[in-house]
């Protein structure tokens, strides 16, 4: 071929070379948005932390204001069945899902995106952050420890409701003295039936904590059955007690399991409230009718509260109703979530 005429390779190159230019501006623009973005989530955490002035003390109600998607707190005497004057104070952590105790604040904040994923953020008594794990998945379920040293979480890694089969979940454990993290429990050794049990669809989630800090209690789902598990972290195992048994709380005296049984195959009202008492392993019907999709807490060794669907609009609000199946449920705070007794 004589050197006057361009190789046929020539617009190929030139070709490549524009295609590289594009490509080139294309990920410096991608990489301006993502640091664009990424500036404004560090705003908005830093927009997210609590007032100076707002911390953990009681005795209170501490509760997320659904309005502001801030911990707020009001006086723990106003809570059942308040009527009066709006006496919450607000300013607290921006959360989805909170609770804490002992000097311990733990709140869980979604990240939304293609992979929505999920911050456990751990706060001390002034609800500063202390340390910060990432996961996975959609906040659902947070527990501190009466002590403050034990905490643990869950988040929804697929689907969005505990409704429905088609969902999976993540449940962490972390050690606050030992600095130890368990990413997942599902790979604790468990017992069912007096067998050990092992099977892929193992899924765990609503851990609540006994005084000692090692016992504690949490469902497992497997094979369309879910199950209350009694577990130990001292020898990290676990053994189910009953089946039938959704977000378990113990009750200050650890005496008790508020719980929430499945009693209809309808979707948009499967559960009921119900407390077991653990050595008679006696369930009592609680005078709450309603659906409830949540782990309860209690207020007292006689009062559990929890969040439903709120009334004129608003997303929830936080109910409290005894603990022995007499009485009536009361709204403790109009626009409310995440209920925990504080001091």
């Amino acid at each position: 071929m004589s050197a006057g005429f361009p190789s046929p390779a020539t617009p190929l190159r030139r070709r490549t070379r524009i295609a590289v230019v594009v490509a080139a501006v294309l990920l410096l623009a991608g990489g301006s948005v993502g640091y664009t973005l990424h500036a404004k989530h560090r705003s908005d955490g830093r927009r997210g932390v609590a007032d100076a002035s707002f911390t953990l003390g009681g005795p209170a109600l501490y509760f997320r204001d659904t309005a502001t998607g801030r911990v707020a707190h009001q006086p723990l005497a106003d809570a059942p069945g308040a009527r009066g004057p709006d006496t919450r104070t607000t300013g607290g952590p921006v959360c989805d899902r909170f609770y804490a105790a002992g000097d311990t604040g733990l709140c869980l904040r979604a990240e939304p995106g293609v992979l929505p994923k999920t911050y456990a953020i751990v706060l001390d008594g002034r609800l500063r952050e202390k340390r910060r794990v990432t996961m996975p998945g959609v906040p659902t379920r947070a527990r501190v420890s009466a002590s403050g040293r034990m905490l643990s979480w869950t988040v929804f890694a697929t689907g969005d409701s505990y409704a429905t089969t088609a969902f999976s979940t993540r449940t962490a454990v972390l050690d606050l003295r030992t600095g130890y993290l368990i990413k997942s429990m599902e790979d604790i050794p468990l017992t069912i039936d007096g067998a050990r049990y092992h099977a892929p669809d193992v899924n765990y989630w609503g851990v609540t904590f006994a005084r000692d800090d090692s016992r504690f209690y949490a469902t497992v789902s497997t094979k369309g059955r879910t199950y209350l598990v009694e577990g130990n972290m001292s020898d990290w195992s676990a053994k189910a007690l009953r089946q039938n048994v959704e977000c378990p709380s113990l009750s200050p005296d650890n005496t008790r399991i508020a719980f929430k049984k499945k009693v209809s195959d309808d979707p948009a009202a499967p559960w009921r409230l119900y407390v077991l008492d653990l050595r008679t392993m006696r369930e009592t019907p609680l005078a709450e009718r309603r659906s409830v999709d949540d782990q309860a807490a209690w207020l007292d060794d006689g009062t559990v509260a929890y969040a439903l669907p709120g009334g004129a609009g608003r997303a929830s609000d936080v109910w409290t109703v005894p603990a022995d199946g007499t009485g009536m449920p009361r709204v403790a705070v109009a626009g409310g979530s995440s209920p925990v007794a504080v001091g």
